[in-house]
């Protein structure tokens, strides 16, 4: 059996009071995780997901309180990003941008869909969100990008050709970045590895046990694990951080 978690969620964070932080992918369970986060160090927090049921079961999670905000959005061009941060009514100050999809490549070379799939929703929409927040930041004060790539594009993943392509795509967009918008913007991302969520509940009854045999930490990740990094890189301890990708694997990659 794969062992549960044994973190302990340590203290709360702070530092974050009166800031305004833009989630996508908001309703999964590492948005969810950051959102938790930030709320907790006094910021508010919109939310922005494809899935109606799961968004408002995610603000039901939260309390339901001021502090929390949605937009129903696939966010399928630029024009859809622009109106999912507008309707968070408040320019914000971050955008963690966790929204992707986790689709198996069939390799078939007479479909190319799924790979036009996974790039629009991993890259293009990361690409048009980045532009979409640096027109409507708050430009009070350097503002932060953090993005969500994958140990798949480290180490390649059978069967996700087109998702780590998608997602080393999102690295070279983040060094990109991190000099196209510095010193505005500090741009930086995780790289989780297999982390306890919805999305890799069939991976890890496949495979849980031969994953975790390959970790130093003895343990699967949790969302917290990553929205802990997540938070740093959005804190004034991060100020001098931008142009970087941080793993979160539990010591697999380390490298």
């Amino acid at each position: 059996m794969v062992s549960s978690d044994t973190s302990s969620p340590g203290p709360a964070p702070t530092g974050f009071t009166g800031r305004h932080v833009l989630i996508t992918g908001g309703a999964g369970g590492i948005g969810m995780a950051c959102a938790r986060h930030f709320l907790a160090a006094g910021a508010s927090v919109h939310l922005i997901d494809v899935d109606a049921a799961r968004l408002d079961g995610a603000r039901r999670s939260l309390g339901g309180e001021a502090a929390v905000s949605t937009s129903l959005s696939g966010l399928s061009d630029a024009s859809a990003c622009a109106r999912a941060i507008d309707e968070g009514g408040r320019a914000p100050f971050a955008l963690v941008h966790m929204a992707g999809l986790f689709e198996t490549d069939r390799l078939d070379p007479t479909d190319r869909s799924g790979w036009d799939r996974a790039l629009a929703s991993n890259l293009t929409t990361a690409y048009d969100m980045a532009l979409a927040f640096r027109a409507a930041r708050d430009r009070q004060t350097p503002s932060r990008m953090v993005f969500s790539t994958s140990r798949a594009f480290q180490r390649g993943t059978a069967g996700r050709a087109a998702y780590a392509a998608a997602k080393g795509g999102i690295v070279g967009l983040v060094r990109a970045f991190s000099r196209d918008f510095a010193p505005e913007i500090l741009v930086n991302a995780v790289s989780p590895g297999l982390i306890r969520t919805r999305m890799t509940d069939d991976l890890i009854a496949q495979h849980g046990e031969q994953r975790l045999a390959e970790i130093p930490l003895q343990r699967l990740g949790t969302p917290q694990d990553v929205a802990g990094v997540v938070g740093f890189l959005c804190s004034e301890a991060a100020s001098y951080v931008t142009g970087q990708v941080i793993t979160v694997d539990g010591g697999v990659i380390n490298g």
